[in-house]
């Protein structure tokens, strides 16, 4: 288990996040740096190749000096015991492959912005003589701002090194490699090319072009089939973008795109216009490209060994047939072989005997820089046939030949047919239209062109976007030689006008907002109440100091008071309860209440013109002037009662006073 050890004294695997065919991807960190890398490890089943442990760690080498932001970066290469390691950028997103699937299928414009990247990757690997060879979905990542980045160049070359053929094996993912791949021949750029038009197909259809039970069969469909145009599976994709995949995916390498900064400049110029014309012709297609023979012996040798195709279209290595299919294949193919190879050997054996008698030998005359008519009779007097290959731009007079096949001073046979090439004069270029496109792609385009950079200025638009240019000089479709210099106008954005911020303050807030926005400002508004009612309805605050330099269009906040009546102050009820009254009276009138009076009788002569009641309890918080009633004792002398006469006394009533009673012996 790799979990947790530490390479290079530095790089600790933390997690496996990725397998492919040849190597396996950790997730680990630099404890140098302290940051997250990418670290792939060549599988420990191809320790034992020497040449491929060799060109996995001096080919990572050579893409570690690749600068682009659409390729994954790489840090560092070492071997640690039996281990081979990479260690590269650590990149947060998904697979292109992860996305095509989550999607079905992407829509065209984004497929035309990944396009785009993935096309600049291989401009850049490309002009540092690096081939990738493996581009397919897996290989590219995507970031979570949707920043692609090509990675895996595990099984890159230059194109002077050795060739998969010597290497004795097919390299690459079925569903992806060229026909040269998969025939094991010479490969060029071209062959990214084609890949890459079928990563563009499958993006647009949500499927591959070529699809069977086994990696070799798909590598014979490749080789041998026409893929449906993606329009008759996607109608809605323009007819334009149409055209490039079926380009970048012809069989032929003459046929396709020749350089990935072509490929890049259409799918920008369909990304401006979809409507925009395609005319793309390699103007090698007129000569016969000589390419090293299928080796169909390497490919039987292959194929018994299992090892033809290393594939990891699904991130696993493929056997690609069962023992039993595969047993019926190799009888089959050398079966089909022997007998081709019978037919052809008699047929050439007949036609060489039959050449021997007939024809003799003769050498290719001079005829670069004559015309067509003056080449055509040297020719025909040394029994040659002439045949126009193509016209091709130059600096030679226009109407002669500037070359030919065979060559002059190689031998050729009588009745041989020699092809030339006529010079069409000086080459002169459609100058692209760079409208609105960003400065940056504006200059690889005309780069591309063979054209130069002129004068660059900027002026303000409010129509083109910042850095995108406004106009150009020639103009468009124009005709120019090669190196003319092309002169820009580029977009600074809109024109920054300041304006002066008016004062406000203490304004009508209607007029305040008038003004402002007669100074083109944004006016936002808020309220504050006040119970001044002289305030009401005026500014009293603006978020930006009058006078201050401002861009047209910012926004000011103001604030203004809004009138609201106050509540009236409430007073405290006081206690009069055994006040005299006139005393009350006064302290009530005081406190600002209306005072009702009326009294109450007492015989107490102490409570009088006291108070004994109060309708308003005392400590009651009332408006001022609201009314209370008070009672107050009013002394009253109480009534004596009369006492009632004694019944005996009253038949006494008439005598004299002094009268003797009966029986009184007491005077003298």
């Amino acid at each position: 288990m790799m979990i947790g050890t530490i390479l290079g004294d530095r790089y600790e695997l933390l997690e496996k996040i990725g397998e492919g065919g040849m190597a396996v991807v950790y997730k680990a960190r630099c404890h140098k740096l302290n940051r997250f890398d990418a670290v792939k490890i060549l599988k420990k089943e191809f320790i034992s190749d020497g040449d491929l442990v060799n060109k996995f760690k001096k080919e990572a080498t050579a893409i570690a000096n690749l600068s682009d932001n659409n390729i994954v970066n790489i840090f560092d290469v070492g071997s640690q015991g039996d281990i081979n390691y990479i260690v590269m950028e650590y990149v947060r997103g998904k697979t292109l492959k992860e996305v095509i699937k989550e999607n079905g299928r992407l829509p065209y414009d984004k497929v035309l912005d990944y396009g785009i990247q993935i096309s600049k990757a291989l401009d850049c690997a490309h002009r540092n003589n690096i081939i990738h060879r493996d581009i397919k979905p897996q290989n590219i990542l995507v970031t979570e701002e949707g920043v692609l980045k090509v990675t895996d160049f595990g099984i890159a070359k230059s194109p002077d090194s050795a060739t998969i053929t010597n290497s004795k094996k097919i390299l690459g993912s079925a569903h992806y490699f060229s026909p040269e791949q998969a025939k094991g021949s010479y490969i060029d750029a071209t062959t990214d090319i084609y890949s890459l038009g079928i990563v563009l197909y499958e993006m647009v259809t949500g499927r591959v072009p070529f699809d069977a039970e086994s990696p070799v069969s798909v590598a014979l469909k490749h080789i041998q089939e026409s893929p449906i145009p993606p329009k008759q599976i996607v109608q809605n994709i323009p007819e334009s973008l149409n055209k490039l995949i079926l380009t970048a995916i012809e069989k032929e390498p003459a046929k396709r795109y020749k350089t990935a900064k072509d490929i890049m400049n259409d799918l920008i110029k369909i990304q401006k216009d979809p409507d925009s014309k395609i005319h793309y012709s390699n103007v090698d297609s007129g000569f016969t490209r000589i390419m090293d023979p299928v080796n169909q012996a390497l490919i039987q040798e292959d194929l018994e060994l299992d090892k033809t195709i290393i594939d990891d279209d699904d991130d696993k290595q493929k056997t690609g047939v069962t023992k039993r299919s595969k047993k019926i294949i190799i009888i089959s193919l050398m079966v089909v072989l022997a007998i081709s190879l019978g037919l052809l050997s008699a047929y050439l054996m007949d036609r060489s005997s039959l050449a021997t008698k007939k024809n003799k030998e003769v050498t290719v005359p001079k005829i670069l820089n004559l015309t067509k008519e003056e080449a055509k009779n040297i020719l025909e007097s040394n029994k040659l046939k002439i045949e126009v290959a193509g016209t091709e731009k130059s600096d030679k007079k226009e109407g002669t030949i500037i070359d030919s096949n065979p060559k002059e001073g190689q031998v050729a046979k009588e009745g041989d047919i020699v092809k030339v090439i006529i010079s069409g004069g000086i080459s002169s270029i459609n100058v692209p239209d760079l409208k609105d496109i960003n400065i940056k792609s504006a200059k690889d385009m005309i780069a591309s062109y063979e054209l130069e950079v002129g004068n660059i200025d900027s002026d303000f638009s409010d129509k083109v976007m910042k850095d995108n240019v406004i106009r150009q000089d020639p103009s468009p479709d124009k005709q120019v030689e090669k190196g003319t210099k092309i002169n820009l106008v580029v977009s600074k954005g809109p024109k920054i006008i300041l304006i002066s911020v008016p004062n406000v303050m203490n304004v009508n807030v209607n007029d305040a907002e008038n003004t402002l926005k007669g100074s083109k400002m944004t006016v936002n508004k808020s309220t504050e109440e006040t119970a001044d009612k002289s305030k009401d309805q005026k500014v009293f605050y603006q978020s930006i100091e009058a006078n201050t330099k401002v861009e047209v269009g910012s926004n000011i906040n103001i604030k203004y008071y809004v009138y609201k009546e106050p509540e009236p102050v409430k007073v405290v009820v006081p206690n009069v309860i055994n006040t005299k009254v006139n005393d009350a009276e006064n302290v009530l009138k005081n406190a600002k209440l209306t005072v009702n009076i009326s009294t109450e009788e007492t015989p107490d002569k102490g409570k009088d013109q006291n108070v004994s009641y109060q309708s308003i309890e005392a400590g009651t918080k009332v408006e001022p002037g609201s009314t209370i009633n008070i009672k107050y004792y009013v002394y009253k002398e109480p009534v004596k009662p009369v006492k009632p006469a004694d019944p005996a006394d009253q038949g006494k009533q008439g005598e004299p006073e002094n009268q003797e009673k009966p029986g009184d012996k007491s005077k003298p």
